[in-house]
């Protein structure tokens, strides 16, 4: 539903997505008997909630929510914002409360969803008595990847995004054309670390951390080209992918057993919101038989 929100001209890309986000999370070896896959428009107890929620904020305080802000900037929306992306913070309120998550794994700039989701759920315990969980944002330490044009975030529509069902071939080309230290114009030229995108990947995927800190003070005090470093990452980037892109193969081949593990895991949260569902309505007093 939230992916609708900016593309509802084309449902079709949508659905297919899915697929593609159910392939990654299985390539990387999440266990659908532990971790819960699920489509979130199979699920209406979301979108009640989020009707019942959007009555617990103002469209002011929508505007303000700097994640929203930035997006809209990004996707040219201006004053043409649909109605239903200004509102889908409140959806992802509805996505964490309806299963009580006390934690939600988040990169730093999805932290105002999570405070806007505390706000939401504060208003509803004052009004209608403590009923809903109060989630707190897990941020890792190295909380989101640049994108390979320097950009502070990664993303598809941005066309800046390493896949994990990029084959080696292309993952090598992204690299080659990562952003680096504009500045860094010779070989021999100091270069800067920070900021500079195939360092930061380095940080986050290299085991090695004492080469990789070799690395960043040859390229310091110059003589280190960009080639080099790139090189390194490509290495680094294969290792770590490799294996993953193997398992998501897998998993493709059989597109059936990929559904019924989506289905399996959708008809389980079900249970689980379903379950919230009837004690948010009780709590509003619209619950009206049994």
């Amino acid at each position: 539903m939230q992916a609708l929100t900016d593309n509802a001209d084309n449902p079709a890309k949508v659905r297919q997505n899915v697929t593609e986000v159910v392939l990654d999370y299985l390539a990387v070896g999440l266990d659908p008997t532990v971790a819960t896959f699920c489509v979130q428009s199979m699920l209406p107890e979301i979108a009640e909630l989020t009707t019942y929620y959007l009555n617990l904020v103002t469209v002011a305080r929508l505007q303000r929510n700097p994640t929203v802000k930035e997006e809209m900037r990004q996707k040219d929306f201006e004053v043409q914002v649909p109605a239903g992306f200004l509102c889908y913070p409140v959806s992802q309120a509805a996505d964490i409360t309806a299963f009580k998550a006390h934690l939600v794994p988040v990169g730093e700039d999805q932290k105002p969803m999570i405070e806007q989701t505390v706000e939401i759920v504060r208003s509803f315990n004052r009004l209608y008595g403590e009923v809903l969980v109060e989630p707190e944002a897990l941020i890792p330490q190295l909380a989101r990847l640049p994108g390979t044009d320097g950009q502070s975030k990664m993303g598809k529509s941005l066309g800046n995004a390493i896949f994990l069902s990029d084959p080696a071939d292309a993952v090598a080309k992204k690299i080659r054309g990562m952003f680096t230290d504009p500045k860094h114009l010779r070989v021999e030229d100091p270069g800067t670390v920070e900021g500079n995108p195939v360092f930061t990947y380095l940080d986050a995927f290299d085991p090695e951390v004492e080469k990789v800190q070799a690395l960043k003070e040859h390229y310091q005090r110059g003589g280190l080209g960009d080639t080099v470093v790139k090189r390194r990452l490509a290495e680094v980037l294969e290792a770590f992918l490799g294996p993953i892109r193997k398992r998501r193969e897998d998993y493709a081949k059989d597109p059936a057993e990929v559904m019924r593990l989506l289905k399996e895991g959708t008809d389980r949260a079900r249970q689980v919101t379903s379950s919230t569902l009837a004690q948010v309505r009780k709590a509003m007093h619209l619950d009206y038989w049994p």
